[in-house]
This record gives structure tokens, sequence and C-alpha cells, in this order.
């Protein structure tokens, strides 16, 4: 039966309500419980309760969140505490401890310059009952062909411990990667590499700044043919690349082999 311009009004009795007593409204998301009310005042202030709720609710959901704030990170101290990260004074002062002279001025890096090439500074284990932070620095010594790893007290400022090694190779460090794309170009075998640039960019490709590269040591033990003139990688130091064109076409490099030590270029495969 439709009904038009006329208020019905049903009395139901709920559970948990008794007879006379105003029965909980939900307005605008928000549930009111009136009190019973025997005169308007209560039934007014109930209306203006829910009218502004309804306008809060519009305007909250109507209106832009706040912008988000960026919060700086805390300023990094000259000196971590226990297992903290090394910091940048403490990784400098590791570097500059462990490449003292004289030792470290016979020692040539990837380039052939004095003194040896960085590999890479980590935080040492601590020593039981000692809570001086020290730092283990990994060079390569690429006259001799050595890994060089040096043990650094930070507060003492004393080389503890200094031991090389021969056969042992780490992952590369960028410095050697980027000589290792340098040698490609300077290479014959480098021809095809510029080619596929050129043909990519229509510019001709004569530093390694113009590529973007990784790569890591190249591991005979891994491969199933490796060429004569590779067999010396891991007593000497080898690399493989991936290069592209800086935001650009991949350049497949994978078959030429760096001979970091000999200075040579080996295609494989």
């Amino acid at each position: 039966m439709a009904v038009t311009g006329t208020a019905v009004a049903v009395a139901v009795t709920l559970p948990g309500v008794s007879v006379g007593q105003t029965t909980p409204r939900s307005v605008g998301g928000t549930t009111l419980s009136g009190a019973t009310g025997g005169g308007g005042g209560s039934g007014e202030a109930d209306s203006a309760g829910a009218a502004a709720s309804g306008t809060d609710a519009q305007g909250q959901a109507g209106s832009a969140p706040p912008p988000a704030t960026v919060v700086p990170p805390p300023a990094e101290g000259k000196k971590g505490v226990g297992s903290d990260p090394l910091t940048d004074d403490e990784l400098a002062r590791a570097e500059a401890l462990a490449l003292t002279p004289p030792a470290a001025s016979a020692q040539q890096d990837v380039t052939g310059g004095r003194g040896p090439q960085r590999l890479g500074t980590v935080l040492a284990d601590p020593v039981p009952g000692d809570a001086s932070r020290r730092a283990e620095v990994r060079l390569y010594d690429y006259a001799r062909d050595e890994l060089v790893t040096k043990t650094v007290n930070l507060d003492t400022g004393k080389v503890e411990k200094s031991g090389a090694q021969r056969g042992v190779q780490p992952s590369a460090h960028p410095e050697e990667l980027r000589e290792a794309v340098e040698l490609i170009l300077a290479s014959p075998l480098g021809k095809g590499v510029k080619e596929d640039y050129k043909d990519a960019t229509g510019k001709e490709l004569t530093s390694s700044k113009q590529l973007w590269f990784n790569g890591d040591v190249y591991r005979t033990y891994r491969e199933a043919n490796v060429p004569a003139q590779l067999a010396r990688c891991g007593e000497h130091r080898c690399v493989r690349l991936v290069t592209k064109v800086l935001n650009g076409a991949w350049i497949d490099t994978r078959n030429l082999i760096v001979d970091l030590s000999a200075r040579t270029v080996t295609r494989v495969g």
C-alpha cells in the first residue's frame, strides 16, 4: 500500500529497551543514544547533535588529507656505537690507517698507479671484553696479485692485524669494472661494442662514461670451457661485464672477459 505525505508511527519494543526509552539512532555513521525524554529539549539537542555530526562527516569526507611531512634522518656522528655500521668518518680513518706507507706505496691499483686498489671496508667482529670499534679493510695489490686484509683499531689508530692471500678474489669494485670497460674499448675486440653503440645512438663511443655497466669476477670453475688465455683467472683478477647505453639499449659484452692483472681482453663462447 503506498502512502504519500503521511507519517506512520509504529511502536516496536526492542530487546533490552524499556518502554518509553528512546532507541539509539544512527546519524552520519555515528550512533546517538538519547536519554529518556519527557520534554522537547532533549529531542532538539539530539537533532542539533545529529546535524553537527552529519556536517562534520561531510567535511571530513570532502577535505584533502594534510600534506606528508618528510623528516630528515638524524645527523650521523663521527663515531658509531657497538654494532652500528661504520660512519663516513670511520671509513675514511680506517682506509687512511690501512694505507700508511711505506708498504702501501710499493703496491699497485687496477690502473697501475701507486698504492693498492680499495675493495671495501666493513665493521670487524668485536673482541670479547673490549669495546673498541675495529674495521676490516680489503685491498688488492695488482703488483703481486694479492688480496691484502688489514684490521684497524679505530680507537687507538693502530693496524692490529695484516695478512695477504693469493688466489682469493672478492667481488669487483666499481673502479675495477670501469677500468675493464676502458680496456675493452681500447682493444680490437671492442669494435663490435662501438658499432652497437653507434647503431643505438648515432654517436661514437669513446669513453666508459657513456655506458651503464655492472659485472663481477669471472670464476673459471663455473665455466665448461676456459680458453688458454684465461687459465690464470683466479690467480689473476678477471671480470665479466654487462653493459648498456645510458637510459637505452643493452649492448652484449658477456662474451668478453677482461684479465685486469694482465690487462688483456679475451672472447669466450
